[in-house]
Formats: C-alpha cells, sequence, structure tokens
C-alpha cells in the first residue's frame, strides 16, 4: 500500500537506509585495502657503469639536480680512478665541492655516505671540502680528520695552513684551476665560477711568457666550446660582458663570436700564431713552453679533446664537462715542433 503525504517520509527514509548500508559495506571492504596499499617505489637509478656515464650525470647535473646521488658518484670516481689522475680530477673535485657547497644542509651527511673510501682517494673529499665554500668549512673538515688519518697533513694545511681555497687559487701557479671552476659550474650553474674562467682571458694577451698565454688561450679555447653546446652559458657570458674587466672585453668578445657562429677553428689558429710568434723571442720562452705543454699528455686527454675538435660529444663529454682538461688543452694548443 502507498505512502500517503503524510506517510511519505517512510518510503524516502527506506531507500536512504538502503543508500547507507550499501556504501558502509563498500567502506568496509575498501578501507583495510587503501591501509595496507602502499605508494609504488621509484626505482632506484642505475649504478654508474663507466666514467662515461658519470661524466654525461655530471654534464647535465645543474638542470636536474640529485645531489643525494653524490656518494654514490664519489665512489664510482674512485672505483675509476679519476680522483688519482692529476690530469683529469680538477673537474671531479671542483663538481663535488659544487654540489657540497649548493647544499650546506646536506654537506655533512652526503660526506658520510662518502666513507668508507681508500685514503688515496680522499684527497678528493679534503679538497672538495676547503673548495666548497661551505660557511664553516673547516670545522666540517675537521669532523672528519679522525675519518681520513693519512690525509691528516693535508687537512692541517687546508685548515691552520696558508693552502689556497678556490677563490685564492691563482692560474698563473696552477692552469689546473680552470678545470676546477668548470666542474664548479657544472654542479651549480653558478656565475661566479664562471666569472673567474673569464678572469683567466686577460692572459690570451700576454705578450712575455708562452706558459701564461698558452693558459689564456685553453680558457678562451674551453669557454668557446662549452658556449657552442650550452645557450645558457652563452647567454650568461653575454651578460659577463656588459660588466666585465676592460681587459678580457676583447678576448671574451671573440670567444662569444666563435660560440655563435660555431668557428672554434679560428680560435686555435689565432692562439698557433701567437704562441708561434712569442716562440721565437728566446730560448728561454721556448724551455718555458716545453716545460708546461709536457705537465700531463695522457692517451685519454689527448682523446677527449681530438673527439670534442670533431664533433663528436658521445665521445667528447669530458671535454664538454671540464672545458677539456687543462694540459690536454696546452697539447691540443701545441705548436709543432
Amino acid at each position: 500500500m502507498p505512502c500517503t503525504i503524510k506517510e511519505y517520509g517512510c518510503a524516502e527514509g527506506g531507500a536512504m537506509r538502503r543508500v547507507i548500508a550499501v556504501l558502509g559495506l563498500i567502506l568496509a571492504f575498501a578501507l583495510p585495502a587503501l591501509a595496507l596499499a602502499k605508494p609504488a617505489k621509484e626505482k632506484p637509478p642505475k649504478p654508474f657503469q663507466n666514467v662515461e656515464e658519470l661524466l654525461k650525470w655530471i654534464n647535465g647535473y645543474r638542470k636536474n639536480p640529485e645531489p643525494k646521488r653524490l656518494p654514490e658518484a664519489v665512489k664510482a670516481m674512485a672505483a675509476f680512478g679519476t680522483p688519482r689522475d692529476s690530469d683529469q680530477s680538477g673537474v671531479y673535485v671542483g663538481f663535488v665541492a659544487g654540489v657540497l657547497g649548493a647544499n650546506p644542509d646536506m654537506a655533512s651527511d652526503l660526506i658520510t655516505k662518502m666513507f668508507p673510501l681508500p685514503p688515496e682517494d680522499q684527497v678528493l673529499i679534503v679538497k672538495a671540502i676547503a673548495y666548497s665554500g661551505l660557511p664553516r668549512w673547516r670545522n666540517t673538515m675537521t669532523a672528519f680528520v679522525e675519518r681520513m688519518p693519512a690525509r691528516r697533513v693535508l687537512i692541517d694545511k687546508y685548515v691552520f695552513g696558508n693552502k689556497p681555497t678556490l677563490t685564492e687559487i691563482s692560474v698563473k701557479d696552477d692552469a689546473s684551476v680552470i678545470d676546477l671552476n668548470w666542474g664548479y659550474f657544472f654542479a651549480t650553474g653558478w656565475e661566479a665560477p664562471v666569472r673567474r674562467i673569464v678572469a683567466t682571458l686577460e692572459l690570451a694577451e700576454e705578450k712575455d711568457k708562452v706558459d701564461l698565454l698558452t693558459t689564456g688561450a685553453m680558457a678562451k679555447w674551453t669557454l668557446a666550446q662549452n658556449a657552442a653546446r650550452n645557450e645558457d652559458l652563452l647567454v650568461m657570458l653575454k651578460k659577463i660582458s656588459s660588466d666585465a674587466d676592460p681587459k678580457v672585453r676583447k678576448p671574451l668578445g671573440e670567444v662569444i663570436d666563435a660560440a655563435e657562429t660555431q668557428e672554434l677553428g679560428k680560435l686555435r689558429k689565432d692562439a698557433l700564431a701567437s704562441i708561434d710568434e712569442l716562440k721565437t723571442k728566446g730560448p728561454e720562452s721556448l724551455r718555458n713552453y716545453n716545460w708546461w705543454g709536457q705537465a700531463g699528455q695522457t692517451v685519454f686527454a689527448l682523446g677527449c679533446v681530438a673527439a670534442g675538435v670533431m664533433g663528436q660529444v658521445e665521445f667528447g663529454i669530458p671535454c664538454v664537462v671540464g672545458g677539456a682538461a687543462s694540459t690536454a688543452a696546452l697539447k691540443y694548443l701545441a705548436p709543432s715542433q
């Protein structure tokens, strides 16, 4: 018998109770399942299989920072022997320093996870901390003395002595500072390390010492090589040129022009001409050059430069990352004897 108007609520109420009952049953089954369900875990990145994979990761790091992978990367560097090669270690040291400097809140934890590491590879950690620019880098360094007893002498030189940090190293004393700054840039994308490399362009106008002229030419060539492959870096160089020291404006303008036109060979040709001209000034300059050019001629470094010059990016990743190893660029720029 249908409900009267007075009794209409009886049917409506019954329907509502049935709906609520059904929903209750659904929730009774669904809630435990939801409680047990776990979000899908992201697949961990594949370990670095070789130097090329490691360098490719470094090269793209500033656009996709993964600071938590730094300890894994450092252990890979040690496994591949890169920290022990003085001709190639600069970019790695600079990169590790840059990641630490850009992540001060994580720095100590990242360093802790780099251990255990063989004593010969701990030099990388010591230098990276000193070059990091962390506000209290000395305190950070001393906190790890007990983990690196074999490196105590080097640690003391940085903490208590006068061993220079990254911003204090003169390129006139150590050309590898260019690679250190490239590594820092690839870790951070910051302008400061690029400005330090640009300041080296002053030496591209050197008229007296062949070693300094070659260093300046090498800085010029590496800036152009990297800017030709990286639009962001090219834009940064143009910005720097607007307020650059007058001493570097001319060579910096040539770098920007070479990168924009992809005419990198002209830089090498001009460098060779300058070096050949200066070389004729006397045996002392020639001896200086020979000493400098022989400082680190390795097969790997030469292969890096050759691949970079030929535009084979897949083989030239080290050139892209480190702007070519300093000593390799010096060898590449060497005039024929």
